[in-house]
């Protein structure tokens, strides 16, 4: 799983019949300080995120098929989570390695 910020939606006239009753949203990936961090990508929302909402990603196959309960389709990536609160424990870098502090 991963944190990811939705920064829009998919909206198309023709879409995969797959892509029957659900919602695409535009997610970029983040850190665990919430700053972007990979490339922007397509995820099916399951839990009803909004724009600007700070999301758990799965980015893996099989959960997404046994989330969805559809097999073949063509996306990989579910919004799993709306998050309220990161709390990162803090760092100290010692000799170009993190060590928990």
């Amino acid at each position: 799983m991963k944190l990811g910020r939705v920064i829009g939606n998919v909206e198309g006239t023709v879409k995969h019949e797959a892509f029957a009753n659900t919602k695409l949203m535009v997610v970029q990936p983040l850190d665990e300080f919430l700053q972007p961090a990979g490339r922007t990508h397509p995820a099916i929302d399951t839990v009803g995120a909004g724009q600007g909402d700070v999301v758990l990603v799965v980015e893996e196959g099989k959960a997404m098929q046994q989330i969805v309960g559809k097999k073949n389709i063509p996306v990989r990536t579910l919004i799993v989570g709306i998050v309220d609160n990161v709390d990162v424990m803090a760092r100290e870098e010692i000799g170009g390695k993190g060590r928990m502090v």
